[in-house]
């Protein structure tokens, strides 16, 4: 997955996604391939590559899919918004749940500890000035149209205002994610940095255990054949261990049969490749939406001649920040959502175990 940095420096080079998840084994490894093994690639810093911590809120907005995936949908309506006393957030989002979510930055840990607040608990503090907004008219007044304006050149305002705008976006994004009745009912926190200093961890993994949603990212550069990417991790809260155990109606399943149907994590669209659950060739359509695209075989799509990842595609034809590309993706021939074919698939594997 490409990122298209937009600042001072992040512009001269591409980035690259090259891992998402949890923490686990050697923490922030990679390694390079080599004719007769592999070597390790040493990390580099935001510092070393001199971004500032703007050009990474920068590339966060314009890709907060590298946070978020491709399993939740997301839409960005705030940018440094300043809050009664003066404070100012990095990101404000709202996803599919009808949450505000929170993003808050910093660069490495000697910025976290540079800092008089903590890091946590001004992103606290932030969330808090949210959780007296009652509906989306005050949020998009407050927030949003003043985003859209900031950012004019990207929003085809037409003869409509900013507010208007704004108003019509948030709300057909809640409506569309059936949360319009839910639409700020909770405050979600995501802190993200190259590094974390034992205090900050301490106490967000406390708030986890207390119910409170905050999580932490670690952004880790890696400078490749004068490339740069960037490995993303969600470090906290941490997986939970039920994640881990395959279900029990997989122990008996024959050694032939489709293994990897667990809890971790859903099957992305090369897995549903491999079960012949869909095919290359078929056609996708964007859900209510009259935008269709063909299944090439490697998982992306081809719209107009063009091939681009099904996220992409549905992130421009939705204009949200993310998408849930496994349920606006619509199976044209059954009518049905990648999210109901896989779903439906993997009820089927997991219960139609041969007694043994």
């Amino acid at each position: 997955m490409g990122i298209a940095g937009r600042g001072a420096v992040a512009a001269e080079c591409a980035m690259h996604v090259v891992g998402r998840g949890n923490c686990e084994g050697r923490e922030g490894t990679i390694y390079l391939l080599v004719s007769r093994g592999a070597v390790e690639v040493s990390p580099a810093t935001f510092s070393d590559l001199e971004m500032r911590e703007q050009d990474i809120e920068e590339m966060l907005r314009s890709s907060v899919d590298i946070l978020c995936g491709d399993e939740e949908s997301m839409l960005i309506i705030g940018r440094q918004v300043r809050n009664e006393k003066l404070g100012r957030g990095d990101l404000t989002a709202v996803d599919n749940e009808g949450n505000v979510v929170l993003i808050e930055i910093k660069r490495d840990r000697r910025d976290i500890k540079g800092r008089k607040e903590a890091f946590e608990f001004q992103a606290i503090r932030y969330a808090a000035s949210y959780a007296t907004i009652k509906n989306t008219d005050e949020i998009v007044k407050k927030v949003y149209a003043p985003y859209i304006e900031k950012h004019r050149d990207e929003f085809e305002l037409g003869d409509l205002t900013s507010y208007e705008l704004g108003i019509r976006k948030l709300n057909e994004f809640l409506e569309e994610n059936d949360a319009i009745d839910r639409f700020n009912r909770k405050q979600r926190i995501i802190l993200v940095a190259g590094d974390y200093d034992d205090q900050t961890l301490s106490a967000v993994a406390w708030m986890n255990r207390n119910d409170v949603d905050i999580s932490c990212f670690k952004l880790t550069p890696y400078r490749i054949h004068d490339e740069t990417y960037i490995q993303v991790e969600r470090i906290l809260p941490p997986p939970d261990y039920g994640d881990y155990y395959v279900d029990l109606a997989d122990r008996d399943a024959p050694a032939s049969g489709r293994t990897g149907i667990t809890r971790r994590s859903l099957p992305r669209i090369h897995t549903m490749l491999e079960w012949g659950v869909v095919e290359a060739g078929d056609v996708l359509t964007a859900k209510d939406r009259d935008s269709e695209a063909t299944l090439l075989a490697n998982g992306n799509v081809l719209i107009d001649d063009a091939e681009m990842s099904m996220h992409e595609w549905l992130k421009g034809v939705f204009g949200w920040s993310s998408v849930q590309t496994y349920v606006f993706a619509i199976h044209k021939e059954s009518g049905k959502s990648l999210s109901e074919i896989r779903r439906e698939y993997m009820d089927r594997e997991l219960t139609d175990v041969p007694e043994g």
